[in-house]
C-alpha cells in the first residue's frame, strides 16, 4: 500500500493509481500500437484498450492518427511527458 506522503506528492494520482495505466504510460517512451503495448506489457486486449481510453480522457496520451479503426498509434503529450518523467524517477 502506498502511503500518504506519496499522494499528497504523485505526479497524477489518476496515471499511478492502477498498475495498468502507469505501465501503459512508462511504455510509451516512442509511439505506439495498442498492439505493441499488448506484446510488450503482456496484457489483454481490453486492459490496454481501457488504459489508453483513460489515459486520453485525462489528457495525458493523445491519438497520432485520428479517427482510423485500425493502426491507431498512440503518443505522449507534453503532460503526459511530465507525468512519466516523474513516475520514472520514483521508481514506480
Amino acid at each position: 500500500m502506498l502511503s500518504l506522503t506519496f499522494w499528497l506528492t504523485a505526479p497524477n494520482p489518476f496515471a499511478v493509481r492502477s498498475k495498468t495505466r502507469r505501465r501503459v504510460l512508462i511504455a510509451l517512451e516512442a509511439n505506439k500500437m495498442p498492439s505493441q503495448l499488448k506484446k510488450e506489457l503482456k496484457l489483454e486486449d481490453s486492459n490496454v484498450a481501457r488504459a489508453l481510453r483513460e489515459l486520453q480522457t485525462s489528457g495525458l496520451i493523445r491519438c497520432v492518427t485520428g479517427l482510423v479503426k485500425m493502426g491507431r498509434i498512440y503518443t505522449l503529450t507534453k503532460d503526459g511527458l511530465d507525468v512519466r518523467k516523474k513516475i520514472v524517477s520514483m521508481g514506480l
